[in-house]
């Protein structure tokens, strides 16, 4: 019987709705165990998280089996309740529609994990805007400024 084999390394990026600071530093732990679970629960392996105020990164070792669109759907709908849950926002916490998927090789784990986890040093010199068109860019993705994130200038 034959086996499916595979290596396929995908960093998410997504917004908080507004691009408001709403993650609380002092629960940032917190919110990266409960969505390393979500990856788990998924059959999916977190190999960094990092949870900006008003962003996040996650960095997954991904199965084929997996459509990429439910993933990130259901890890946003479950942290959203997650976090609304914890009352730590006045209101309902919710991510921006949309979403970025960035694929990587196996020999690029260790800088990308490296990456992920230095953001506060990172955005003391590049703002999320900055980043986020340098992803688009280096990988050569067509986009138009109008249907990105909304972003706090």
């Amino acid at each position: 019987m034959s086996n499916t084999y595979s290596q396929i390394y995908l960093q998410f990026v997504f917004a908080v709705e507004g691009r408001q600071s709403l993650i609380p530093k002092k629960h940032k732990e917190e919110l990266h165990k409960y969505i390393t679970s979500l990856v788990q629960i998924r059959k999916a392996k977190m190999l960094a998280v990092h949870c900006m105020p008003d962003h996040t990164h996650l960095f997954v070792g991904f199965k084929p089996s997996i459509l990429i669109s439910d993933f990130v759907k259901q890890i946003k709908v479950e942290s959203n309740e997650f976090i609304t849950g914890k009352k730590w926002v006045r209101g309902k916490f919710a991510w921006q529609e949309g979403y970025g998927v960035f694929s990587y090789g196996h020999s690029q784990i260790t800088r990308v994990c490296n990456y992920i986890k230095n953001q506060e040093i990172h955005h003391a010199k590049k703002t999320f805007k900055q980043e986020y068109h340098e992803f688009l860019e280096k990988f050569a993705i067509d986009y138009e400024e109008q249907y990105l994130f909304e972003f706090i200038e």
